[in-house]
């Protein structure tokens, strides 16, 4: 059985601090935002509209949008982003049935 982490890379550089839903995490300057998040422990990135289903990162290369988080107030894929100093990350506001457009 396997036990190494597969993101052991991402521990070693310099590391910046990034907002993530409130809270401050330190992740590692210049790495992919998708595999840092992962690697910090925050598993679920966003839910699903209609039913709230937990989503995170699948596919890894901007493909299926399962990673969408909101970036500095812009819906990005984190797998397509690397990690800078200051960035405000949060889970993407879901619209509730009472807050749609009529």
């Amino acid at each position: 059985m396997k036990t190494a982490s597969p993101f052991l890379e991402l521990e070693t550089g310099p590391r910046v601090e990034v907002s993530f839903d409130g809270a401050t995490l330190s992740l590692p300057e210049g790495a992919n935002l998708a595999a840092a998040l992962l690697a910090a422990g925050v598993g679920t990135f966003r839910t699903t509209p209609v039913s709230g289903a937990p989503r995170g990162p699948f596919c890894m290369m901007g493909a299926c949008f399962d990673c969408l988080v909101e970036i500095d107030g812009v819906l990005r894929q984190a797998c397509m982003i690397e990690v800078a100093a200051g960035m405000q990350i949060s889970r993407p506001h879901v619209l509730e049935a009472s807050d749609a457009p009529v």
